[in-house]
């Protein structure tokens, strides 16, 4: 295997223009994947991210006991359906995808066996407390094996009756993700109740389609409880067949935001207006800013208005996206602000503070709060070299700091495998040096 660069260096870009196909969603796509080894029977997923999220995902459902079969431009993921099951204990390194670890804890709590889910350091600070308290509640033997409310995990799973149960919403809508796919595997289902507020709802949504998709309804009382059946309703999942996996939206907003910042016009192909993910709604952001934006069923376009102007938004419902609007900022008139990202510091690195600090090498003035991150841009950027920290996304957002008229040295470009491996040589083909 290759060893990753140290840094990438992006010249002074003049402009953006032309059409990018997006990469499978990693969200769906490890959705899917789950979906489907619980299905049971042969499903072929077109269209999925080929990334070290979901690299992680299938070895993982391999390990599992599931066939994994590379088609010329798909995978078929082939297994028993139901509860996973082994006679010997495994022990799995899910790395720093959290699409993975969370919901295969609760998969796995009631899958006869014994069970370890491990990942890379940054995952041994990522919490999951409140999703394994709730399991906890109802029956499951889950352990942490070195800091209280966080991976590593050892779980002795077994089958679960179900009922009613309660869970945080204020950290990672990920935990009732979790929970949601997990519901079909209880005898009598569960009746998920959120306690406060509910973060990254349209990930929710996400996870309720790709159920849907798989023969599994939910019914729900807005954003405050959930309800799925079980096995002795007949509930279970079901093979589609087949499922295509959506363009990726969040990463669609590097594209979009470079046409807004510098185009001629920019296209993402493979996400729009019939998209089920919260983060086309990026485009709408773009839109307040004063960028010209089209919408059809699977594109979006995105040019430059009379000029970018600052904001001030709450973008709980999209946090990913919302990081790009942090370095989009760089190019509007006047401060931006953009609120209810408190959960930015327990992804793959504390983002809220990890921005600030590289938005300021740029020349930003920024603050920063609990759940809030301000940007206001200088009359110049200065040159800079941005540390990564090991987060995909902090690599693509920066690569949009070169429309500055700045060299931007990238420091560890290779972490974007996390989600799109080849992000930046995709980004040039739309990019004009200077």
């Amino acid at each position: 295997m290759s060893e990753r660069p140290s840094q990438i260096v992006l010249p002074p870009l003049a402009k953006a223009e032309g059409t990018a196909r997006l990469p499978g969603s990693k969200s769906l796509s490890n959705r899917a994947l789950l979906a489907a080894a619980l299905a049971g029977g042969r499903t072929v997923l077109r269209n999925l991210l080929r990334s070290d999220d979901t690299a992680r995902m299938l070895e993982a459902l391999a390990a599992l006991g599931v066939r994994v079969e590379e088609l010329p431009d798909a995978v078929a993921v082939e297994s028993a359906g139901g509860p996973f099951r082994s006679e010997v204990p495994l022990r799995l390194d899910l790395g720093n995808a959290g699409t993975a670890m969370r919901p295969l804890c609760a998969a796995l709590s009631l899958s006869p066996g014994r069970w370890t889910l491990t990942g890379e350091k940054r995952m041994e600070e990522r919490p999951i407390r409140d999703q394994a308290e709730a399991l906890r509640s109802l029956g499951a033997e889950i352990a942490y094996l070195k800091n209280e409310g966080y991976p590593p995990l050892e779980i002795r799973g077994k089958a679960l009756e179900g009922g009613a149960v309660r869970v945080k919403g204020n950290t990672s809508s990920q935990f009732l993700t979790a929970l949601l796919l997990s519901a079909p595997l209880f005898e009598r289902g569960l009746e998920i109740g959120i306690e406060g507020e509910l973060v990254s709802r349209p990930y929710v949504d996400m996870t309720l389609s790709v159920m849907r998709d798989f023969g599994v309804e939910a019914e729900r009382d807005g954003y405050s409880r959930f309800s799925v059946g079980g096995a002795a309703d007949g509930v279970r999942y079901r093979s589609p067949g087949e499922f295509f996996v959506e363009g990726d939206a969040s990463a669609a907003s590097y594209f979009l935001a470079a046409g807004a910042i510098a185009g001629g016009r920019v296209r993402v192909e493979g996400a729009g207006r019939k998209s089920v993910q919260g983060d086309v709604a990026f485009a709408d952001v773009l839109e307040k800013m004063g960028a010209r934006v089209e919408r059809g069923d699977d594109w979006i376009e995105a040019g430059p208005g009379e000029g970018l102007r600052g904001v001030d938004l709450d973008l709980n419902a999209i946090p990913d996206a919302a990081m790009t609007l942090a370095t989009a900022a760089l190019f509007a008139k006047g401060r931006t602000t953009i609120r209810g990202i408190g959960n930015w510091r327990v992804k793959e690195t504390d983002r809220i503070a990890a921005m600030a600090a590289e938005l300021r090498k740029l020349g930003a003035e920024v603050e920063e709060g609990p759940d809030f991150l301000s940007v206001l841009p200088p009359e110049k950027l200065r040159p800079a070299t941005i540390e990564t920290y090991n987060d995909h996304r902090m690599a693509m957002c920066f690569a949009l700091a070169a429309f500055g008229g700045v060299p931007v040295t990238i420091l560890d470009p290779g972490c974007v495998s996390k989600t799109f491996p080849d992000f930046f040589g995709r980004f040039a083909r739309i990019c004009v040096p200077r």
